[in-house]
């Protein structure tokens, strides 16, 4: 029920009459902007316009490629980074969206120079130099606008690294656990220096979404290296692994001073995908019996573990909006859906 809605079911319950009810009216603010929207309206359109810049600038330069000589090109990139550099430390109000160009711009001067040189240097090197040089512009514009691409960059890099040292394939092998091991914990790191907590924030300024940019992608590299684990005999360690590091996320994030609607949701369907797969493995393998019966049961059971997540996430969802104000988690779940 909105404001308007309330307003006229009181009207309606207490017989008000029209000097009343426009009194009452005068109490909802719904013919007013909300509060927030001038700073966050431009803020967002300034981030748009930043990544809309950018886009445009690389296309221009890919339509004029064959026309440009290699000088020309490094020289064409290179000031592009150094202009948006410059802008962003001269000027605070558009530090943000001049970063996101900045940051954009040397990962093509980095793409343009491994292209061009072929050092032979492996794309993960490449995603690590970039987003160690970009690491203080962020620090600097301290914005979630720009934390969030650097963790996509930096969570890639990872990505990159862990697949460069299980022999240039995206495998899965039992002594590949140590690698797997260390990207997942360096994505772990990366996700922790987000938290929205005090003394991290001082340093980095980081926001909710930078966060949830930063679970969502550990999440993913969790469950995409513990499922191929379950085609292996005896089932390789990284399924156990997975199984416990999402059941720790889901822990952390359903307590209610850490609460968060977005990385529970996505831990949980995480959690989903690897006990319906487990199940799978264990009736399908060396089954002689009945496969369509099986395949009943474990749609069931899919089912209802998938119905029984989402009551639960639904529940701890209403628990933490019911907490009183000053006992709510830092980072608020309205929106997160």
């Amino acid at each position: 029920m909105n404001l308007r809605t309330a307003w006229l079911d009181l009207i309606q319950r207490h017989g008000l009459d029209r000097t009343t009810a426009l009194q009452l009216e005068s109490l909802a603010p719904w013919h007013e902007p909300p509060p927030h929207l001038q700073r966050h309206l431009w803020r967002t359109v300034a981030v748009l316009a930043a990544a809309l810049g950018g886009l445009g600038i690389v296309m221009w330069i890919a339509s004029n490629w064959d026309t440009l000589g290699r000088p020309a090109r490094f020289a064409l990139l290179q000031g592009f980074v150094a202009v948006m550099y410059g802008g962003a430390l001269w000027r605070a109000a558009v530090r943000v969206p001049l970063g996101i160009l900045a940051l954009l711009g040397t990962g093509a001067l980095f793409a343009y120079f491994g292209q061009t040189y072929q050092t032979g240097a492996d794309p993960w090197q490449l995603f690590a130099l970039w987003a160690v040089l970009t690491l203080p512009l962020a620090l600097a514009a301290r914005s979630d606008a720009l934390w969030a691409p650097w963790v996509l960059v930096a969570i890639t890099g990872v990505a990159l690294w862990s697949q460069a040292h299980t022999g240039h394939r995206w495998r899965v092998l039992p002594q590949d656990l140590s690698v797997h091991l260390m990207a997942l914990s360096a994505a772990l790191g990366i996700t922790a220096a987000m938290l929205p907590v005090p003394a991290l924030q001082r340093i980095t300024g980081a926001g909710l979404w930078s966060l949830r940019v930063a679970g969502s992608l550990a999440i993913t590299l969790v469950t995409s290296s513990a499922l191929p684990a379950l085609f292996h005999s005896p089932v390789a360690a990284h399924y156990a692994l997975g199984l416990l590091l999402l059941a720790g996320t889901v822990a952390v994030t359903a307590q209610r001073r850490s609460f968060d609607l977005f990385l529970l949701s996505a831990a949980a369907l995480g959690l989903n995908v690897l006990l319906v797969a487990g199940l799978v493995r264990l009736m399908l393998e060396g089954s002689r019996g009945d496969f369509i019966g099986s395949l009943l049961f474990i749609g069931l059971v899919a089912a209802g573990l998938l119905a029984a997540t989402v009551q639960g996430v639904m529940r701890l969802a209403r628990n933490a909006q019911a907490l009183p104000h000053a006992d709510k988690p830092h980072h608020p779940t309205e929106g997160a859906a």
